[in-house]
C-alpha cells in the first residue's frame, strides 16, 4: 500500500514539474510547437512513402518495356528460332541482363517540329521514316510520328500504329531523337487550320542540305511539313555515325504490331514443321504491269486493261510503252512461266515449299499453273491461315505485306523477281541478319538466255549451268556497296546494303573489313 502511494505522489510530482516546464517555455506555444512538429514528421513519412512506391513502379515499367519486347521478338531477328515461342523466351530471359533500363533521352535544344507524309507501299515508306528519323536527329528538331500513304493505287486506309509498334519506336529512339504521337497542344490549332510550311525535300540529298536549307525553314516557321519522303538521303558519302543511325531505325526502331508479329511467327512455324521453304515475291501483280507497261504472255484482252490503268492514275508519268523492249532491257518483273524455268536451273528442287509473298498474281491460277506444275507445294498466307486470322488485316494491302515482309527474313531462300522496293530492303535485312541467302536474279540476262532456250538455241545443261554460274556472286554474301559519283539512282541502293552497319562474316589478307569476291 505503501509502495503504490510512493509511485502516486511521484507521478503527481512530476506532471506537476512538467507543467511547470510547459508554462516556463510559452505554455500553448510549445504544445502547437509539439503537434506541428509530428505532422510535419507524418507528412514526411508519407511523402518519402510516395516517392519509393513511383520509383518501383517506374522501374517496374521500363523493365517491362524493355523485357517485353525482346523476348517476344529477340531483335535483331525477328522471330525466335527452333523452338516454340515460351521456350525461346525462356532462354532469352536467361540470357538478359538482371537490369535493363531505357535508354536516356537525349537532351537538346528543340529547333522546331517536324511532321511528314510518307509515299508509296509500305517498303518505301519503311526507308523513308529511317531517312526522316535520321534527319530530324541531326537538325535538332522533334518529329512527329510519320502519316503514312493512303492516297496510293493500294489505297490501305493503315495508320502508322496499325503496322508498327508505335511506343517501342517512339522509347527505342529517345535517346537520339525526341518523336511525338501529335504536336503539342499550343500548335495543333495552328495544324488544323494549316498554317504552317509544306514542301517537298530534294531527292539524293546529304546532310549539308538539310542543314543548310531544310533547318533555316523549321526555325522560322517553328513546323515544317515534309510532304514527299522517299530517296530524300543519298546512299554514300555520309558520315559513318549516320548511316548506322539509319539501320539502327531499320532493324531495331521500326518494329511492327505484335498481332502481325504473332501472325508472322505462326506461318513460320507451319512451313518449319514440313521442312525448308523458299520466299518467292513474284510481282507478277496488276499495278506493277500496269505501271511497268509490261505485258508479256497476256493476251490482248489483258494488254487493253492494264493499258487502261495505267492512263488512269495521272502520276504515272509513262504512258506509251513499248512491252516487249522494256522485257529486253530487263526492266520487267519475270512472268510465272520464266521464274519456274529459272529456279529450275538454279537446281531449286520441285519438292520444296514455295510461299508466295505477293498480292493476287495477274491472271489468277490460269497464269499461276506454270509455275504450280513445276513446283506443287506452292502455298499462300490464304492457304495456310483460316481467313478469321486474315480478317483483321483484309483490304489493308501494307499490313499484308508486312506479314509477308516478316516470312520473307525467315525464309531459307528469298527470290524476288523483281527489284523493287521490298526485293531491296528484305535484301538488305536478311544482309544484316548473317547475310541470309537472296538470290538477286539478272532479269535482262535470263529473259535473253530463256528465248535462245525456247528457240533452241541452248541445251538444258547449258542452259542450266550458264544460269548457276552467273548467279553464284549474286547470292546476299558480303560486297562493299556500288558507288557511282553524281549519279545516285544506278548506285547499289543503301537499304538494300547497309555494309557500314553489317558484322562482315570475312575479311581479306590485308585486313579489310569487306570481301568483295562474293
Amino acid at each position: 500500500m505503501q509502495l503504490e502511494m510512493c509511485k502516486s505522489e511521484k507521478s503527481i510530482y512530476h506532471r506537476k514539474l512538467w507543467e511547470m516546464k510547459v508554462k516556463f517555455l510559452g505554455g500553448s506555444k510549445f504544445k502547437n510547437s509539439l503537434v506541428s512538429r509530428s505532422r510535419m514528421s507524418l507528412w514526411m513519412i508519407r511523402a518519402m512513402t510516395i516517392l519509393l512506391l513511383w520509383s518501383c513502379f517506374v522501374h517496374l515499367v521500363a523493365l517491362g518495356e524493355m523485357w517485353g519486347p525482346r523476348l517476344l521478338k529477340g531483335w535483331p531477328s525477328c522471330f525466335n528460332h527452333g523452338h516454340d515461342f515460351p521456350m525461346a523466351a525462356a532462354q532469352d530471359m536467361a540470357s538478359l541482363p538482371m537490369k535493363i533500363a531505357l535508354p536516356p533521352k537525349r537532351i537538346y535544344q528543340n529547333n522546331g517540329y517536324l511532321m511528314i507524309s510518307c509515299n508509296g507501299g509500305l517498303n518505301q515508306m519503311r526507308a523513308a521514316i529511317c531517312d526522316m528519323v535520321t534527319i530530324a536527329r541531326y537538325m535538332n528538331v522533334t518529329l512527329i510520328v510519320p502519316e503514312l500513304d493512303k492516297t496510293s493505287f493500294w489505297n490501305d486506309p493503315s495508320e502508322f500504329k496499325d503496322i508498327f509498334d508505335v511506343d517501342h519506336f517512339i522509347t527505342s529512339l529517345r535517346d537520339e531523337v525526341r518523336i511525338l504521337k501529335e504536336v503539342p497542344p499550343r500548335l495543333k490549332r495552328r495544324v488544323e487550320l494549316g498554317v504552317y510550311h509544306t514542301m517537298p525535300p530534294i531527292s539524293w540529298s546529304n546532310m549539308s542540305y538539310y542543314q543548310d536549307q531544310i533547318l533555316p525553314l523549321v526555325k522560322k516557321h517553328k513546323i515544317l511539313h515534309l510532304n514527299k519522303t522517299d530517296t530524300r538521303l543519298v546512299n554514300n558519302e555520309l558520315p559513318v555515325e549516320v548511316q548506322k543511325l539509319r539501320c539502327r531505325v531499320n532493324f531495331n526502331g521500326l518494329r511492327f504490331t505484335p498481332k502481325i508479329e504473332e501472325l508472322g511467327r505462326r506461318v513460320v512455324k507451319i512451313l518449319r514443321e514440313k521442312g525448308p521453304f523458299l520466299v518467292l515475291h513474284l510481282r507478277y501483280e496488276m499495278d506493277m504491269l500496269a505501271f511497268s507497261g509490261c505485258s508479256h504472255g497476256c493476251n490482248r484482252y489483258e494488254e487493253e486493261e492494264l493499258t487502261r490503268m495505267r492512263y488512269a492514275y495521272p502520276w504515272w508519268k509513262e504512258k506509251v510503252i513499248n512491252s516487249e523492249l522494256k522485257r529486253k532491257e530487263g526492266l520487267c518483273p519475270l512472268t510465272p512461266e520464266e521464274t519456274a524455268l529459272t529456279l529450275s536451273a538454279l537446281g531449286i528442287d520441285r519438292n520444296v515449299q514455295i510461299y508466295i509473298a505477293a498480292g493476287e498474281i495477274y491472271g489468277g491460277k490460269r497464269r499461276l499453273k506454270a509455275l504450280t506444275d513445276v513446283f506443287p507445294n506452292v502455298v499462300r498466307k490464304e492457304t495456310l491461315l483460316d481467313s478469321s486470322d486474315l480478317s483483321f488485316c483484309q483490304n489493308h494491302s501494307s499490313q499484308m505485306a508486312a506479314l509477308d515482309y516478316l516470312i520473307s527474313l525467315e525464309s531459307d531462300i528469298f527470290v524476288p523477281t523483281y527489284y523493287g522496293n521490298m526485293a531491296k530492303v528484305v535484301e538488305g535485312h536478311r544482309r544484316f541478319l548473317g547475310f541470309k541467302k537472296t538470290i538477286e536474279l539478272n532479269r535482262k540476262f535470263l529473259v535473253n538466255l530463256i528465248d535462245e532456250y525456247y528457240q533452241g538455241m541452248l541445251s538444258w545443261e547449258v542452259f542450266s549451268t550458264t544460269v548457276k554460274s552467273f548467279h553464284a556472286t549474286r547470292m546476299g554474301g558480303p560486297k562493299k556497296r556500288l558507288v557511282i559519283p553524281n549519279k545516285p539512282k544506278e548506285e547499289d541502293y543503301f537499304y538494300a546494303n547497309p555494309y557500314e552497319c553489317l558484322q562482315l562474316l570475312h575479311e581479306n589478307e590485308n585486313g579489310n573489313s569487306l570481301d568483295e569476291t562474293k
